[in-house]
Parts: C-alpha cells; structure tokens; sequence
C-alpha cells in the first residue's frame, strides 16, 4: 500500500502516458455515411451514390484501411500531415500559418515606448523556461478530466522548421528530452533583413533576462548602425514549389549556406524585432493580429514553428508553422507566459549580474543575382496577396461565459450557433462549417472535423429569420440545434466523425492507383465542405487570454476563431477582400445581434 502512495506523490512526466494512450479507432463505415447524409440538407441524389459506394468499393476500401489500422496506433497521423500540410503548394505563411496577439497588454505590459527589448527579455526567459520543462518533462501531461492527452506535439514546439521540397515538404525536428540526449540550444534574431543567433545556455544554464537583454541589444545596435540585410525570411513566403527550387540554389552556390539554413532549421525558436507600432487594445486587437499574419516578410521564417514577435511599442505576436502542431500547443506557451508575467508584474527580480557570454554571430548568406530576385519577387508576391486579406479581431463585451453557463447552455455550442445564424442572416443561406474537434485521447491524435451546419440548425435559422414563428417555436427549434451540436461534438472527439474516414478511404483508392470513387466526385460533396471546402472554418482557442487567427479556406469564406472568457468573447474573423459576397465587419455585426437574440430567448425560457 506505501508504494500506491509514493507513485501518487511523484509529480507525473510530461510525455509518461504516450505508450498507454489508445489508437485511433476508425468508425463503421455505416455510420460514417449516414452521418454525412445527415450533415447534408440537400442529400436527395446523393443517397444513391452513398449506397452504391457502401454496397461496392467504399466496402473495400474500408476494409483495407482496417487492415492499416491494425498495424499502426494512429492511421491517420502520415497521411493528414501529408494531405493537409506537406503536399499542400500554395504559400504558407499567408494560408496555413496562424499567428495571434499577446495579451499582455491587458494588464502589466501596456503599449509603452523604448521599453520593447527589455520586454522581450523578459517573455524570452520565461519561453525558455517553458522548453526546459518539456525538455525535463516536468510540464504537467495534459488531461480531460481525469483522461491523459496525448502529449507529442509539445516536442515540435521548439528546434522544429518545415522545409520546403519540389513536391512534397517536410519537418526537420531536433528536439530532444534530456534523457534523449543533447537538444539544440541557439536562438535566431531577425531585424531589418538580418540574421543573428546566439546560444540561450552559458555553461548549461538559461541566460537570465540582462544578460539576454545585452545580447538582443547588441543585434538591434548593429542593425542600426549598418545597412538592411537581403531579407532572405522573404523566401519562405513563396509558393512552396518556388521556395524549394530558390532554396536548392542557394545551397549550390555555397556549401555554407546549408548551414545557416540548419541553423535556422535547427533554433530554439526565431525572435523577430518588428519595428511596427501596431496599437491595440483590450476591446481591439485587430492592428496587433493583422501585423502578427501579414507583417513583414523578411523578418519572420515562415517555415518556423515559433517567430515570436516584438513589436517596438512594447506589445508582442507570433506566426507559426501549422503543420508540426495544432494551436493548443502555442496556447498552452502564451497563457503559461500570461500566468508568470501577471504573478511577476512583469519585472525581473533575479540577479542584474552579466556573465562573459559570446556575443550574437551574424549569419550572411552567400548571394547571386538569381537570389536577391527570387527574394524581390517573393516579397511583391507577399505583398499583393496578403493585402487582399480583411482581418477584424474585436471584443464581444455584452456578455460571455457565466451569462450562458447560468441558462445551462455550453459556451462553445452558443457561439458556433450564433456564428450559423449571423452567416445565415448576412448570405440568406447556410454556411458549410468546419470546427475544430480535439482527438489528443488517442496515440498521436490531432483533431477531428465536427460540421455545425447540421439540419436542426438550419431549421432553427429559418425559425429565426421566419416573422411568422413564435417564441416557444424559435426556442424549441434552439434547444434541438445545441442537443445535435452537443451529441456531434462528443462523437468527434471520441474519434467517430466521418471527415478523416473519408479521408482515409479517398487516399488508400489513391495510392492503389484506382480511379477516385464517384462518392468524391458528387459536387454535394465539395458543396458541404468534403475536400477542405468549408465556407466558415471556426476553432475555439480556448477560455483563456490566448486568441489566433487564419486565412479562410476558400475563397468565399471565412475565418472565425474565438476565446471565451466569463464576461466577454473574443472574436478573430478574416475574409478575402476580392471575393465580394463577404464581408467580415458585417458577420461581426450580425454575430453581435444573434448572442443578443439567443440570449434573449434562451433566458425567456427559464420562465
């Protein structure tokens, strides 16, 4: 019994449930296709071809992805980073990297002049901090209630980069756990064009916020004094076929060029001096979230999965690669910064004493004509593209969590209705709707598609926008929409939703050379988001202080990604200025009347 006890006290290791975490399951084939023809209002023609696939090839290519199953813990994991991520030839940095505001300004950290370095010093240590205890493992494993997640994308947090290949990327991760061995410990400073790097450990221990303070002014002085840099970050905002091709070129004019590439590959994280004032406030984050997605070029490396960002009024962002992890991982970094920032109030109360350090290294590539082209090129390509892109990212302050909570409803479910209802009152027609479901329960689990746009919740939108209807009616029609978008919810998570099923059965037709089945090719398919066609694309970033954002994921869509807190909801919305049917100052709008009108008949219900 004593020893029952002791493994209780010891304090639990980051990655100790890995090999106890359940595969992935794959769903029934049957259920994965009646819930797509329930996810679909107009499904009358498509049931034909859901038989014909259930009876015929989808049969067995269903059962050859049993048989994958049975051999791997997660078979989804290769083949989602593939599709979703590697193979994927439009640029990253504007379409599939998200990036965000710190709230740090919420509270010791208001935007302030002549202040931004010593900030970053500050936020830098606390970062490093957070990498010693992945590195020790002494991070608290994650858990839903009492069941442990699976912890494997915190590894790609740090010394991880995407690199780009003529066909296909991929991930260079050199992360390593102390009783793994030696982990790279440099960090990389980008400032107007130019690369520093410098190590973040002095005789095995983290540099403390002086001693990185003199180091990042060292770089700031030196960029100063001296002309820009070619600003070769540019790069890794080009198409990905481009960047792999300008890369491969760069690395044949100079054998040591390959080495500031796993420099750069290889770094804690990259640190980007961004001398932007981007103001923001509590209530309006959208200067800092626009600047953090679309800011400068050549002082961020796209293909990084962290660029923390320091912007000279003292406030701070971040873009990151999206293919190595999924927000939560950044999320968990920031608000853990939040937390020792507001415990701190910001300062630094340790040792002002400076070690004799190195002094940062600059790192010059060697350039032709052919690569400050390519870098002039990639940076108008940059330009033009990201200046299409409409960023809104404002504060819902009427209410939030504990108003909803108090009519037993679930927060993320109000929202996510209310979003519906805002599309449906701005298009006069539903939306197809993609939220992110968590499946961190299974081995090396990522996340799941749970499709909002169900029929319940059409139906309660043309309720709603129907004069004719009355309150009890409206209110009915409600409480079906949460039940169903509740039930969904809790399906995904457990692994039973049908989007990655479907995935799975298009690649293994794929990879045998078949020709695609025609369940892909029904335009009903693409016209309810199959494929990656959602019009919103929506992601709860969490009830913390933590918010991102991303590009839509067609054209005629939008972004929308939210953080609840108990008085307010936290709104980041983009749309494509070319595309003329949207607008996302107007689905803001509409959203903040819909959370009036459902609150307003979710609390006429408790009477």
């Amino acid at each position: 019994m004593a020893n029952h006890h002791l493994s209780e006290s010891l304090p639990e290791r980051t990655f100790q449930y890995q090999h106890t975490l359940p595969s992935l399951p794959v769903p029934t084939l049957q259920g994965s296709l009646s819930k797509y023809l329930d996810a679909d209002e107009e499904y009358k023609a498509t049931v034909d071809i859901v038989r014909r696939f259930q009876d015929g090839v989808g049969k067995e290519l269903h059962q050859k992805l049993l048989q994958r199953a049975r051999t791997k813990r997660n078979w989804l994991e290769e083949w989602w980073l593939d599709a979703a991520y590697l193979e994927v030839r439009i640029p990253s940095q504007l379409n599939v990297n998200f990036g965000g505001p710190a709230p740090y300004l919420e509270h010791c950290w208001p935007p302030a002049e002549g202040v931004y370095l010593q900030r970053a010093s500050i936020s830098t240590w606390h970062a490093l901090q957070y990498w010693n205890m992945i590195r020790t493992e002494s991070l608290a494993p994650q858990k839903a209630g009492t069941t442990p997640l699976d912890m494997d994308q915190f590894r790609m947090l740090f010394c991880t980069c995407k690199v780009p290949g003529v066909k296909k990327d991929t991930i260079h991760n050199y992360f390593k756990t102390e009783s793994e061995g030696p982990c790279p410990s440099h960090l990389v400073v980008m400032c107007r064009g130019r690369m520093f790097t410098f190590d973040a450990l002095y005789n095995g221990e983290i540099l403390t916020p002086p001693e990185l303070l003199r180091q990042l002014r060292y770089v700031r002085e030196r960029c100063e004094a001296e002309p820009d840099g070619d600003g070769m970050g540019a790069l890794t905002s080009e198409e990905r076929t481009c960047w792999a091709k300008a890369r491969e070129h760069l690395i044949n004019i100079d054998p040591h060029n390959q080495v500031i590439l796993e420099t750069i590959q290889s770094s804690l994280f990259v640190i980007s001096l961004d001398e932007t004032k981007p103001y923001s406030s509590p209530q309006n984050y959208t200067k800092m979230t626009a600047e953090a997605l679309i800011g400068d070029p050549a002082i961020r490396w796209g293909d990084k999965s962290y660029n923390s960002i320091v912007y000279s009024d003292g406030s701070f962002g971040s873009t990151c690669d999206h293919a190595p992890y999924d927000a939560m991982v950044l999320v968990s970094l920031c608000w853990y910064i939040d937390q020792q920032l507001q415990a701190t109030g910001g300062q630094w109360k340790g040792s002002e004493a400076l070690r004799p350090t190195p002094l940062p290294e600059e790192l010059i590539f060697t350039v032709d004509e052919k690569v400050l082209s390519d870098i002039k090129c990639a940076k108008e390509h940059f330009l033009k593209s990201s200046q299409d892109l409409e960023l809104l990212c404002y504060a819902f302050t009427a209410f939030g969590k504990a108003a909803i909570k108090q009519r037993k409803l679930h927060p993320d479910t109000f929202v996510q209705l209310a979003m519906q209802l805002s599309y449906y009152k701005l298009h006069r027609k539903p939306g197809s709707c993609y939220e992110t479901a968590m499946t961190r329960k299974f081995y090396h689990g990522r996340t799941e598609t749970m499709r909002p746009c169900t029929q319940e919740s059409v139906w309660w939108c043309k309720a709603m926008m129907d004069p004719t209807q009355d309150t009890h009616t409206r209110r009915e029609a409600m409480r079906l929409a949460f039940k169903k978008h509740n039930q969904l919810m809790v399906e995904a998570q457990e692994g039973r939703g049908f989007d990655r099923h479907f995935l799975g059965l298009y690649l293994i037709a794929k990879e045998e050379g078949r020709p695609t089945p025609e369940l892909f090719m029904d335009p009903l398919y693409a016209k309810s988001g199959g494929g990656g066609n959602f019009v919103l694309s929506s992601s709860l970033v969490g009830y913390t202080t933590v918010l991102g954002a991303v590009s839509p994921m067609v054209h005629h869509g939008y972004g929308f990604f939210y953080r609840i807190r108990d008085e307010s909801i936290m709104i980041s919305m983009t749309a494509w200025k070319s595309c003329h049917e949207t607008d996302a100052a107007s689905l803001f709008n509409q959203f903040s009347s819909s959370m009036h009108e459902m609150l307003q008949l979710a609390t006429t219900s408790q009477l």
